[in-house]
């Protein structure tokens, strides 16, 4: 009895090993002939499980998230945050800090001249990304954040949070293509409301020169029928 369990075990162990060292050899050359790649690793495989990392990295879900980034358009380098505060305002560990830049005459500007993360103290819940109006922060995929001290290594600017769109646009592809369709719908009805808009004011003016023209021309017969 015992006995055929312990060799029902070893057979289990057998077979992953065997599968294992198959699954290898399928992919020539070899996974440990070295160099970085990322890997794909379905449910369903039955190969090697495990990750030589650092050289091989798992492909991140696009809804993994980390830590904040700030996101600036990569054509015209303008940021989309407006420091407005909200994301600082729902954070729930208070790990967000924002300074309102402002004009000479001490008037503010809808733009932050500086942004700061405490990155050992966010827990990387996305509430920051969630309630942004401007689609400013996101969430990055960047989880190699070790460092020998914490502050002020931890303690990322607004420097070292800014990617531009076209990073994000790669780390969440299907989300991208959904925010960019949205924002065509609204640049959509805004141009369609400025063409009614426009010619309303068209109509308006030639119904006005329309009047004038009809008071002129009345005047014009009153006065030649009086001489």
């Amino acid at each position: 009895m015992f006995g055929s369990g312990i060799l029902k075990g070893l057979g289990v162990t057998l077979k992953h090993v065997t599968v294992s060292y198959i699954d290898d050899v399928k992919r020539i050359p070899s996974r440990y002939a070295g160099g970085k790649k990322f890997i794909r690793q379905p449910m369903s495989e039955e190969g090697l499980f495990t990750i030589q990392y650092p050289e091989e990295r798992r492909v991140l879900p696009e809804r993994f998230r980390f830590v904040p980034m700030l996101i600036y358009d990569a054509e015209t380098g303008k940021d989309r945050c407006t420091a407005c505060g909200i994301c600082s305002k729902v954070c729930p560990a208070q790990c967000i800090w924002i300074v309102r830049d402002q004009k000479p005459d001490g008037k503010p500007i809808p733009q932050a001249r500086e942004f700061y993360v405490d990155i050992a103290t966010c827990m990387g819940c996305g509430l920051c990304a969630e309630f942004c109006p401007f689609d400013a922060i996101k969430m990055n995929h960047d989880y190699e954040l070790s460092t020998f001290k914490r502050y002020p290594d931890l303690v990322y600017s607004k420097e070292e949070l800014s990617v531009p769109t076209t990073y994000y646009a790669q780390l969440y592809p299907e989300a991208w293509a959904e925010e960019e369709e949205q924002r065509r719908q609204k640049e959509d009805v805004k141009r369609k409301r400025a063409a009614a808009a426009a010619a309303r004011a068209k109509a308006k003016a030639a119904e006005k020169a329309k009047k004038i023209a009809a008071v002129k021309t009345a005047a014009k017969q009153s006065s030649d029928d009086a001489q």
